[in-house]
């Protein structure tokens, strides 16, 4: 068992409050405290408290203030096997996300599998929506209904806009972020991003965000219009040059939204069973989950970053929006940049 020690440290989502806690029984094999944990605080008359997005604080999207824990529709529409979500339970996640405080949610009109749309999952879950959140979607690439990826022209973003639009049962759109393909890293955006910021004149989009972009993209989009948000694969571990472009970002006042910043290396498949013993070391110091660490260790890497964890699990729910309230030290920071660094590309 480890000592007591000063606590705001947390299990699921709630949070100690009485300054000092009990020894901390081992975690569970996946580095999950267990729910003994907390009857454990709760009968040796400690409070708790349930901890909501905004204890990782705030940021703007333009004019749009935005908790620094968002949510990230992507795994609603088919479990971790790819077999069929359960709709109700998704439903009841957005509600859940919604009531912790979660009011920045990212999604995709190509976000669906062959009986669930994350659009139209948001749309039942959430309409009418609360006024204070900010829905965020992407364009470019497209889906067909047999799951074949396809590629948008400049002329065919306005239908992928309207798409998004009709499913969530908006008259505008939040956030679009225009989502450049791998293929196109080192090409030209400016033909796209020039429908998009006519689209923003004309009412239908609010403001740009780019997505699976480099640093000159970043710079080409906004000599076109302004650009609110960066999103790219981000995650401990992260190349000296992708940690370059992150603080870039922040230095211009753009907020850059990592995908993929818990499962790392394993992108679309989700989180490896295997966490690096770095990261598993800090866990066990904190009482957290892996999962939870990582997103502690991206949100300290700036103000300006917004996380965007997606699960149809309840209970990983609380556990991400937790992780706003998790501070690593310095020394854990550092200990965590260098670990399973991907290589540089």
């Amino acid at each position: 068992m480890r000592p007591s020690r000063n606590c705001g440290r947390v299990w699921g989502e709630f949070r100690c409050r009485k300054g000092t806690c009990p020894p901390a029984p081992a975690a569970d094999a996946a580095g999950r405290c267990p729910s003994r944990r907390r009857r454990a605080c709760q009968t040796s008359g400690m409070t708790t408290e349930t901890i909501t997005a905004s204890a990782a604080g705030s940021w703007q999207l333009g004019d749009l203030t935005v908790n620094r824990i968002g949510f990230g529709a992507m795994r609603l529409t088919a479990d971790a096997d790819g077999g069929p979500s359960d709709r109700d339970r998704a439903i009841a996640v957005l509600r859940r996300a919604v009531e912790l405080g979660v009011n920045h949610i990212d999604t995709a009109a190509f976000y669906f599998s062959a009986t669930r749309s994350a659009n139209e999952l948001i749309n039942r879950a959430l309409y009418p929506y609360p006024s204070d959140l900010v829905i965020t979607t992407k364009v470019w690439p497209g889906r067909d209904p047999s799951g074949n990826w396809w590629w948008a022209s400049p002329e065919q973003l306005r239908g992928q806009v309207e798409e998004n639009l009709r499913q969530l049962g908006r008259d505008h759109l939040d956030v679009v972020n225009l989502r450049v393909p791998r293929s196109g890293e080192t090409g030209s955006l400016a033909a796209h991003f020039e429908v998009l910021a006519g689209l923003r004149d004309a009412g239908l989009i609010r403001h740009l965000g780019i997505s699976n972009v480099r640093p000159h993209h970043l710079e080409e989009a906004q000599a076109v219009a302004p650009v609110v948000c960066v999103q790219n694969p981000y995650g401990v571990g992260a190349s000296p040059e992708h940690n370059a472009f992150l603080d870039s970002c922040g230095e211009q006042g753009v907020a850059f939204v990592p995908f993929f910043a818990i499962a790392g290396a394993g992108r679309e498949a989700g989180a490896s069973s295997t966490d690096s013993e770095e990261v598993r070391a800090v866990a066990r110091a904190h009482g957290a989950t892996p999962a939870q660490v990582r997103l502690a260790w991206t949100l300290q890497r700036g103000p300006h970053v917004l996380a965007i964890p997606g699960t149809g699990n309840p209970d990983h729910l609380a556990d991400n929006v937790a992780a706003g309230a998790l501070r690593l030290s310095d020394d854990e920071m550092a200990l965590l940049d260098g670990a399973g660094r991907e290589p540089q590309q």
